[in-house]
């Protein structure tokens, strides 16, 4: 195999103290086709923003502005990357999830009572993932 040349060695890149980057696995094992294009500019957002644990806030005005979407469709961007088990969102934070198979069902904290209706698709993803209560 040729050996690839290095293009600009003055900007070789090196693992950050942030960890920001994003994991190769995300297209091997095919993560990145089960999200449109909104879903994974959020994704990217997320990546780049995310501490060394995956966790980051930022409001759904703040987060919209930044990638140009309205809040429904930044609403929908994160119904798919919840879809897809790539994060996992507690308004206001989110929690860019590792990449490694996991074993048995996803566990995730019932969301806190907040008065704000639900769409359905916010009931069926909690009702999925045992998080509905009818307190």
């Amino acid at each position: 195999m040729k050996p690839k040349p290095i293009l600009c060695p003055e900007r070789l890149r090196r693992v950050p103290r942030q960890f920001s980057w994003i994991d190769q696995r995300l297209v091997r094992d095919g993560h990145i086709s089960r999200c449109g294009a909104n879903a994974l500019a959020l994704y990217l957002l997320l990546c780049t923003v995310a501490d060394a644990q995956g966790l980051s806030y930022y409001s759904d005005p703040r987060a919209s502005s930044l990638l140009s979407l309205s809040e429904c469709e930044l609403r929908t961007a994160r119904a798919e990357l919840l879809s897809a088990a790539l994060i996992a969102y507690r308004n206001p934070f989110y929690q860019v999830l590792s990449l490694e198979p996991h074993q048995g069902p996803m566990t995730q904290p019932p969301a806190p009572r907040t008065g704000q209706p639900l769409s359905v698709a916010d009931i069926l993803r909690q009702m999925k993932h045992g998080g509905l209560s009818r307190d």
